[in-house]
């Protein structure tokens, strides 16, 4: 068996299996779902850059959070819209695993974005006297990078694994993109070396990125009640609410789905691939208005540019 395949064969993808006459609708609301995302994130990334008072560590974060969910709606929507609109569903093996890593990758990056979101805030709640010595510009800089070549050193290997097997089964996906999960049931030979490698990337990303995102909140809580005034617990609290919904809109999304393909098994088609699209496209879309909302000089700034665009 040589290491790489000698032809590389299309994939077809897949868009709502069973509810065909909806997917004009649905690439209607997708559409939309684009649209916001990528307005709203492109929003947030000019605000901070342009606002002075949002130049400091948590704003940074947030800007890189920004700019990984604009990759997130990048990567899926070429193959998304051509899919629902033109019935445009086959992609080349190349593509197709470009599309995968880069949304796996998008994928890890932003668990370990969360992760380093929820280090500020435990910094800035537990230890408020040091922040500004512990989060130093350069400190926040070698975070992001550590976040992104993690991802990078996670998500590399796959299309290489993938790549070495015989695809000689009728290579119809599961939805309208490329994941991994859904590549490794195609190969005809085995795929142990990918399970095992794939369950290791997850994790070691999203399983201790979840535990030590939930250890940090522990922490900031003892610390949120052993303030005597009920009023500055509560406003300490709600400097946290805009990272603990981004938390939730991320990783609720995702154990669903998890949850659906092992318990699920007999479920429609659909509700599978709902549930995905649930995942890579609600977090994208929210995370600009939760914080659009929570963060008051964001939302003072945004106000600002409404009001000139409409005058």
């Amino acid at each position: 068996m040589s290491l790489f395949n000698v032809s590389l064969p299309p994939f077809t993808l897949t868009g709502l299996p069973g509810l065909e006459t909806y997917q004009h609708w649905m690439f209607l609301l997708l559409g939309t779902l684009y649209l916001v995302s990528i307005v709203g994130n492109a929003l947030i990334l000019f605000i901070i850059k342009e606002e002075q008072s949002l130049h400091q560590p948590m704003y940074y974060f947030l800007s890189l959070l920004s700019t990984n969910d604009l990759g997130v709606s990048f990567s899926t929507l070429p193959t998304v819209l051509p899919t629902f609109c033109f019935h445009l569903r086959e992609i080349s093996f190349n593509s197709c695993m470009a599309q995968m890593f880069f949304i796996h990758f998008f994928s890890f990056m932003e668990s370990g974005i969360l992760l380093v979101m929820s280090f500020d805030r435990y910094v800035a709640i537990c230890n408020p006297l040091h922040y500004a010595s512990v989060l130093t510009d350069g400190r926040v800089v070698r975070m992001g990078i550590s976040v992104i070549i993690r991802s990078f050193c996670m998500v590399f290997p796959l299309p290489f694994l993938l790549k070495r097997l015989p695809f000689c089964k009728a290579n119809v996906l599961s939805h309208a993109y490329c994941l991994h999960p859904d590549l490794i049931h195609l190969p005809c030979e085995d795929t142990t070396i990918n399970n095992m490698y794939g369950l290791f990337t997850v994790i070691s990303s999203f399983g201790l990125d979840s535990a030590l995102i939930l250890l940090s909140y522990v922490l900031i809580l003892h610390a949120v009640l052993a303030i005597a005034s009920r009023e500055e617990r509560l406003k300490t609290l709600n400097t946290c609410v805009s990272h603990i919904c981004a938390v939730l809109v991320f990783y609720v999304p995702m154990v669903s789905v998890s949850m659906t393909a092992r318990y699920g098994r007999h479920a429609p088609r659909y509700v599978h691939t709902l549930m995905s699209l649930v995942y890579l496209f609600v977090p994208p879309m929210l995370n600009p208005v939760i914080y659009s909302i929570k963060t008051k000089e964001i939302r003072r700034r945004l106000c600002k540019i409404l009001l000139k665009t409409k005058f």
